[in-house]
């Protein structure tokens, strides 16, 4: 076999695997509404239903709004936030990466949940400061974007931290030294060359606001505020179930996605930079002197506003008798938590089977990612645009429609050996939602190395996989590693397709808090979301330990 195709081939499959088939057959159905019945008449007929339906025009002017609005929330936080931690020697770095982890670790309709309890009239925040009503605020557009950027912003401030980090600030130095100002050597300067890092997680954080369901279906629902996942969500759930009409809207999905992608591609047309000295950054932080105060003052309100509040709402509630009692001491009780270590309990293999479920996606997203990444960037290979185009449609895809289509595929008599119905099925779906990841942050890291050292490399003698081991997996391994925790945490607390594609015994964390809130069990549920949110946390501080031994 040819040594040079294998590493292609490998990637190849795992593309058509987590990929290609279970859009293929979202595509199928929308295209032949009565696939599952084995007939292909009727071709196309769909999209004139749905797109002559006139509520679909503000689904999808919601949509845009949402996803537009979280993308620049998410700028206006995490660039600045991202600039400091990876230009300057900020006190206690490493534990504020964790901290701005944690939103991550949580469901976003739990995150949901969090803020309507705090915000909402008579709840937390109104009991300690009587005068604040923001209930009509959370419960409209500006809070819904306000709440997903609280949950998404991480996605930029990682990606520029790690963006600035690895490109140091030597050049911007020399500029300096040639009469730059500190400003313009950082908009000419460091700022072009996180320029592709700070785009790939713009188009990411847009992606995955235009795809989430759990905050629209929260707050949304209560507000009358209707976006496409949602309008795929009630097709799915109201009888009769318009699986066509959901695939539909999910392509429309899928299109204003690749419209982003496309704009970003234009934007970015011509003004990528990188180092062409084939030597490692410069990455000595420099000191905050006497910035010091106010940029940790800043750090502390974006974690107290984005972390703390939602977090505090969640231990208040998993600590709380009844939501009724509020916060007095008389209410204060371990009751919660004593129900989930009971005998008659699944909650611990609802924990174990998501932990390892997530520790499983983020290994072979993290390999695909990576792989995907060097053919695209570093080998530019033939086809390297197709490859490139599979890594973007999931992050356009809702997790629900996700599921279906890894229904529709797999659970078909032709197939010899199937994952439906396994715990496979999960670890299919999760690697699927969640590949974007490590492609887009090893993909900028990438971009950042430029070709010279592999080229020199092969000119020496090594082989492409050589060259790839040796030289380009040390220098991306932070932006992989760090690429990898996201995946982990998302991955550990994924709902939808938990939902939709649990085989019978097979439970995870999200299942078990959906359906105690569905029994109206609040309080057991906030109690183990408590739990897998501290385990994760305890994992991540294990990883950030190994990337700083890495990097050291």
């Amino acid at each position: 076999m040819n040594r040079n195709a294998f590493l292609p081939g490998v990637t190849g499959i795992a593309l058509l695997l987590l990929v290609a088939v279970p859009v293929a057959f979202v595509v199928l159905q929308a295209v032949f509404p009565h696939l599952d019945t084995g007939s292909y008449s009727a071709p196309f007929s769909t999209f004139t239903r749905v797109f002559g339906e006139p509520s679909l025009q503000a689904l999808f002017a919601t949509t845009l709004k949402v996803g537009l609005g979280v993308a620049l929330c998410s700028a206006l936080i995490g660039v600045p936030l991202g600039a400091l931690r990876g230009l300057f020697a900020l006190p206690g770095a490493v534990l504020w990466d964790v901290v701005f982890l944690i939103p991550f670790l949580i469901p976003p309709y739990i995150a949901a949940l969090s803020w309507m309890l705090a915000l909402q009239t008579n709840g937390y925040v109104q009991q300690l400061l009587p005068w604040l009503h923001l209930n009509d605020f959370l419960f409209s557009l500006p809070g819904m974007v306000a709440v997903m950027t609280l949950n998404v912003f991480p996605v930029v401030y990682f990606a520029v931290s790690r963006s600035m980090a690895a490109s140091g600030s030597r050049l911007a130095d020399v500029a300096r030294i040639h009469g730059a100002g500190p400003w313009r050597a950082f908009i000419r300067i460091t700022l072009p060359m996180a320029l592709p890092a700070i785009a790939s997680s713009l188009l990411l954080a847009f992606t995955l606001s235009i795809e989430e369901y759990g905050v629209p279906g929260a707050l949304g629902s209560r507000s009358g505020i209707l976006m496409l996942t949602t309008g795929i969500e009630q097709r799915l759930a109201d009888w009769p179930i318009d699986m066509p009409g959901a695939a539909v809207l999910s392509l429309l999905l899928v299109a204003i996605a690749l419209c982003a992608y496309s704009v970003q591609r234009a934007v970015l047309a011509g003004k990528n930079v990188e180092s062409m000295t084939g030597k490692p950054a410069d990455v000595t932080q420099k000191s905050l002197a006497g910035w010091t105060l106010p940029v940790m003052a800043l750090f502390t309100v974006v974690a107290l506003i984005a972390v703390a509040l939602p977090n505090v709402s969640t231990l208040v509630t998993a600590f709380s008798g009844t939501l009724s009692g509020g916060l007095t001491l008389s209410n204060f009780t371990l009751r919660h938590f004593g129900n989930l270590f009971a005998a008659h309990s699944d909650a611990l293999g609802a924990l174990s089977t998501s932990l390892s479920l997530a520790l499983g996606t983020a290994l072979i997203a993290g390999a695909t990612g990576f792989l995907a990444s060097w053919l695209v960037v570093a080998r530019k290979i033939r086809g390297a645009a197709l490859i490139d185009g599979l890594s973007l449609f999931p992050a356009a895809l809702p997790g629900i429609v996700v599921g279906v289509g890894l229904i529709l595929a797999w659970n078909r008599s032709f197939w010899p050996v199937t994952p439906y119905n396994t715990w496979g099925i999960l670890l299919l779906s999760y690697c699927c939602l969640l590949l974007p990841y490590p492609v887009r942050y090893v993909s900028a890291a990438l971009k950042q190395i430029g070709g010279n050292l592999d080229a020199a490399a092969r000119v020496h003698g090594a082989t492409a996989a050589q060259a790839l081991r040796m030289i380009l997996l040390p220098l991306v391994f932070p932006s992989l590693l760090a690429s990898m925790m996201m995946v982990f945490a998302v991955a550990s607390r994924e709902l939808v397709t938990s939902l939709l594609l649990s085989p019978a015994g097979v439970q995870t964390v999200s299942v078990y808090v959906w359906r105690q809130f569905e029994q109206g069990s609040v309080g057991d549920g906030m109690a183990m979301a408590s739990i897998a949110v501290l385990l994760s946390l305890t994992l991540m501080l294990i990883a950030f330990r190994l990337q700083q031994r890495q990097t050291s």
